[in-house]
């Protein structure tokens, strides 16, 4: 996710127990960045590169009143697969997405988020509609908790008359140990409209719950493993489908592992 998206945060070493000293005040402006190597790109559920590795780098800016902004880059495979199933080709292997926001705490152990986020799919443009697709969110975190809800206003990662889709997720970062991370999340996404007709697996709602298990390890020198399982609850409607196909006929959406290493600076 980085401060917009679950899937991709940027992991923080944690302070070091034994330390008296005072701790130090937030700096004005911090930037952070995230290099990283997955098996897998999966993104609420569903598969972005069809199984194959992915990489991907965060940049991110931090004011100390709250205000963000930040981008995310990843390599795809979805939309050339997609194009392929439907007769033409795309050159459109990339994610660029562009996010900002404001987080705060609005009483004591509680933190509000409020955001805008833009998927942005560079030479995507023979597909109609196009994947681009924009956000706003909100999100609520207490302790190890965040509850986020994000709608979307044109239409959705290339679904025909999508917009007003939305995405309702709890996500739970428990640490077990040091260092170590307990991952859990599950999220509904849902689209306003069903397909006007059914997918060549004759189904018609795209809308599902998704689920992801796992844990995080922060090693050393910024450097974190991770090692997670997810799956959906339409499975069914995310193979080899119109809006999210696959030419080796691989399920999208269904259950799967995946490993991650990076390195945050």
């Amino acid at each position: 996710m980085s401060a917009a998206k679950t899937s991709r945060p940027l992991w923080g070493s944690s302070a070091d127990t034994c330390s008296t000293a005072a701790p130090e005040p937030t700096p004005e402006h911090s930037f952070t960045g995230k290099v990283a190597l997955y098996s897998e790109y999966e993104y609420r559920g569903i598969s972005q590169t069809s199984e194959k590795p992915a990489g991907q780098l965060n940049l991110d800016y931090a004011h100390s009143s709250g205000f963000y902004i930040g981008t995310f880059v990843s390599n795809i495979k979805w939309l050339k697969d997609t194009a392929e199933v439907n007769g033409f080709s795309t050159s459109a292997n990339i994610e660029w997405d562009i996010y900002a926001g404001y987080k705060f705490e609005v009483v004591k152990d509680w933190t509000l988020d409020l955001g805008y986020l833009r998927y942005e799919y560079p030479s995507s443009g023979a597909f109609n509609p196009k994947p681009n697709t924009d956000e706003v969110y909100v999100g609520v975190s207490y302790g190890p908790a965040t509850l986020k809800y994000s709608y979307s206003f044109n239409n959705t990662f290339g679904v025909p008359e999508s917009e007003g889709s939305d995405y309702l997720e709890l996500a739970v970062n428990y640490p077990l140990m040091d260092n170590l991370t307990l991952v859990a999340h599950v999220g509904y996404t849902h689209y306003d409209k069903e397909l006007a007709a059914p997918n060549v697996n004759g189904l018609t709602d795209p809308s599902y719950t998704d689920w992801k298990i796992g844990v995080s390890w922060v090693w050393k020198d910024g450097w974190t493993l991770g090692a997670y399982y997810v799956g959906t609850s339409n499975s069914d409607f995310y193979k080899n489908t119109t809006s999210f196909a696959n030419s080796d006929t691989k399920n999208l959406g269904g259950s799967n592992g995946y490993i991650t290493a990076g390195r945050t600076f």
